[in-house]
Order: C-alpha cells, then structure tokens, then sequence
C-alpha cells in the first residue's frame, strides 16, 4: 500500500482512480476548490485527514475511514460505494452516505440531512447523529447504541434492528417494514404510521398519534407517555404497562393496558381492549 503522508489536496479528482492508498494526516482543502478526490478508487484508508472538498468517495470500493473529519462543505462525501469502515469520524455534510453497500460505523458524529438514502446492509455503533430524512429507503440495518435527533427518519426502510438507541424524531418509520426496536427509547409525533410487521420490545415511547393504519404491529413491555389517538385503524397485539391518554378505532387484535383516559370507538372494531 501506497502511504501519503501531511499532503494538501485542492485540485479536481486529485487522487481519481487510485488503487490500495493510505493517506494520513492529509488535508482536501484549498483554493482550487476540486471535487472527487478518490473517486473511481479501491482499496482506500484515510486516517486523521481532513475533508473540506464535495464528493471525495464516489464509486470507491473497499475503504477504511479512521479519526477522520467531513466538514458541512463535504458534500455527498459517499455515493455508490461498499465495503466501508468508518470509526471515531465526523461526517457533517449534507447528504453524506447514499447508495452504498456493506458499512460500518462506529463512534462517529453524524450531522448530515438526508443521510443514507437508498443504502444496505449498514451496522453502526455507538454514534450520535443529527439530520432529517435519516436513513430513507434503506434497508437491513442493525443499529446499537445510537443516538438520533431529527425528523422524518427511517421512513420506507426494511429488514432492521435497534438495540439500545434514543430516537427523538418526528414521523419515524413510516412504511417501514420488517424492523424490531429493542431497549430502546423512541420520542416524536405520528410514530410508525403505515408499518407492516414492526415490534417494540421493552421500549419507552412518547408523542402523539402513534401507530396509525399498521399492520401485524406487536408491543411487548413498553411504556407509552403522551399517546393519545393511539393505534388508528392498526392491526394490534401490545402488552403496555402504563395508562394511555386515548384509544382509537384500532382494527383487531388486542391491547392490554393498566388503564386509558378515552377510548374513542366510532368504526367496527375486533380488537379486544383488556384493563387491569
């Protein structure tokens, strides 16, 4: 492997097509404003570098990211590429993953609207991220101690698992489909609307009109705050352990419940209301 050492890069594609490079402690910044630096490249590893340049790993292929830092005007800084490992980084540009395959991240800040659009088969760890429309049509993600705030997240995904993470997110997993949330902590409005086949497992949930118009939704020893227009129109089988503030025309199934403030009954119904 080719090692670049405290280098500056400004110019267009400066480092285009390259093929098993290590650059450490290298700056993407300057004047001549160039975008692409390893586009079209493989075998890549960048290491305390710092990116301040638009669309550095486009089509880049096997690429390892360590103690690295994306400014917000590294833009797109991954599209099109896999086999992605990213630790202790900050990736603060718009956009940053999108249409990548088989990645990796851990211990990273992530502040990145429209973050991981279209992506698959993503396991991140102990990382913190910021932006709206996160992780939009992705699909199998396993997700571990992560910290979320933004609206409009993990809308259309499929295939996922959360395990101890803190969503506090408005409009989260609309139409999702195939995902299980565990231990985990989920804050916002309109939860899960349109879902098919999502559970939660030990979870504390809060916001109004959660888990509308669902399908085989399933709750196990979960706490609800605030829910109230809860399970519109949803096919149900929760066990919760807290008073919810309202009911309202759930489709079938059942919900156990200690006790509800209004159960709001205007439809036909087969789900089966059980208090304590």
């Amino acid at each position: 492997m080719t090692v670049i050492e405290n280098k500056t890069f400004d110019e267009e594609r400066a480092l285009y097509g390259s093929d098993s490079v290590k650059a450490v402690s290298c700056r993407f910044d300057g004047p001549r404003d160039g975008e692409s630096a390893f586009k079209e490249s493989r075998k890549i590893e960048t290491e305390g570098c710092y990116f301040n340049l638009r669309y550095p790993f486009w089509h880049t292929h096997t690429l390892r990211i360590t103690d690295c830092e994306m400014t917000s005007l590294c833009r797109a800084a991954l599209w099109y590429s896999d086999n992605i490992t990213i630790e202790n980084t900050k990736l603060h540009g718009i956009k940053a993953l999108r249409e990548c395959d088989c990645v990796r991240i851990r211990n990273s800040g992530i502040i990145s609207p429209e973050f991981g659009w279209f992506s698959k088969n993503i396991i991140m760890n102990n990382t913190c991220a910021e932006g709206e429309y996160f992780m939009l049509r992705a699909e199998n993600l396993t997700f571990t101690d992560v910290t979320l705030h933004g609206k409009y997240s993990f809308q259309y995904i499929k295939n996922c698992t959360f395990e101890n993470c803190n969503f506090d997110t408005k409009d989260a997993f609309w139409h999702a489909e195939n995902v299980v949330v565990k231990n985990s902590v989920v804050k916002g409005e309109y939860l899960a609307w349109y879902a098919k086949n999502i559970s939660f497992i030990d979870c504390k949930i809060s916001g109004t009109q959660p888990l509308c118009y669902c399908e085989n939704l399933k709750m196990i020893n979960c706490t609800m705050e605030e829910a109230d227009l809860s399970f519109e129109k949803s096919a149900v089988e929760a066990e919760i352990t807290t008073p919810v503030v309202s009911i309202k025309n759930p489709k079938s199934g059942y919900i156990k419940v200690p006790s509800y403030g209004e159960l709001i009954l205007t439809e036909d119904t087969t789900c089966e209301i059980i208090t304590e």
